[in-house]
């Protein structure tokens, strides 16, 4: 139960908290996070916004701009990923990058947040809870640069550091402390999907209600659970690529350590074959696994366009399944 209501929760950002009626879950969510009061104006559509799985430019789950014109992006992200920070990194760039034109002037460009709510150990560190931001420090004065009072004036901001992007990372699976602060509250729910009757955070109560699985219209329904399969099959796939790329590590590794006499070579083979395992476990599984929930959806009446844009197949790829049936 836990486990699905987080991915309701990862199905349903796109879906649910794009309706304006809805963005008070959102808003509390990113008020308790930001510690201030924050009030969505729009959810946009853009580049850093397709669902086509085909797109490498920038997918994000979900690109809000705020009522200070400040731009928020919010990921979820259940699978593993070696890359995630250098990914953080290319989203706010292309964030920016997106939403100024040639010829206008830098100081218009837009402050942007990222916020990363990961289901993996991203990094190590002791906390779950992590803010990362921008600082310019003298290197033989130690002070903070700060801005001139006119672009304090223009900018509204005084250190340097805040015109910079700012990014939160949250770690969910290392929470498993009891809920105290209203923050805590939320990341209880991320994890456990359980909001209790005397919870105190912002937009938790609305989430409550807007997410219970019963509330979905019968479509919607149909929508999730096909999102539910393909992320199971996923998992599967990615666990015996895991498992698989070990067991040919450590024979590379063995082999090629009785052969040259080095331990090193056994850490390297186990290295490589879980790489290898990993890349190819992921990309082979991750494919037939989207044909599997297409075929779901398919035999369950969702639309070939909704399948297209939850599975990145193309037109005739799910003309060809149907043909099969």
């Amino acid at each position: 139960m836990a486990r699905s209501n987080f991915i309701m929760f990862d199905w349903a950002a796109k879906r649910l908290l794009r309706q304006k009626s809805n963005f008070v879950v959102l808003e509390g969510f990113l008020s308790t996070l930001l510690d201030e009061s924050v009030r969505i104006e729009r959810i946009l559509e853009s580049e850093g916004n397709k669902e086509d799985a085909g797109d490498k430019f920038n997918r994000v789950d979900m690109l809000a701009e705020n009522s200070r014109g400040e731009m928020v992006i919010v990921e979820i992200q259940n699978n593993r990923e070696l890359d995630y920070f250098h990914r953080m990194l290319y989203g706010t760039s292309k964030v920016i990058t997106e939403y100024i034109s040639e010829g206008d002037p830098f100081g218009i460009v837009k402050k942007v947040y990222s916020v990363n709510i990961v289901y993996f150990d991203l990094g190590q560190g002791n906390d779950y809870v992590y803010h990362g931001r921008t600082e310019f420090r003298g290197i033989h004065t130690n002070d903070v640069l700060q801005l001139s009072a006119t672009q304090q004036k223009q900018f509204l901001h005084r250190d340097v550091g805040r015109l910079f992007p700012e990014y939160y990372v949250i770690r969910v699976d290392e929470f498993d402390s009891k809920a105290v602060t209203p923050l805590d509250e939320w990341i209880s729910f991320l994890k456990t999907g359980d909001i209790p009757e005397d919870a105190k955070a912002e937009g938790l109560p609305e989430a409550r209600e807007r997410l219970r699985r019963d509330s979905l219209s019968r479509e919607e329904q149909r929508t999730y659970d096909a999102h539910l399969e393909a992320l199971r099959y996923q998992r599967s796939v990615i666990r015996t690529g895991l498992i698989e790329g070990r067991e040919e590590g450590r024979e590379e590794g063995l082999a090629e350590g009785r052969k040259e006499g080095h331990a090193e070579g056994l850490e390297e083979g186990r290295a490589e074959g879980l790489e290898k395992g990993r890349k190819e476990g992921y990309e082979e599984g991750l494919k037939e696994s989207m044909r599997k929930v297409a075929e779901y959806a398919l035999k369950n009446g969702t639309p070939p366009k909704d399948i297209m844009a939850l599975t990145g197949l193309t037109e005739e790829e799910i003309n060809a399944l149907k043909r099969s049936f």
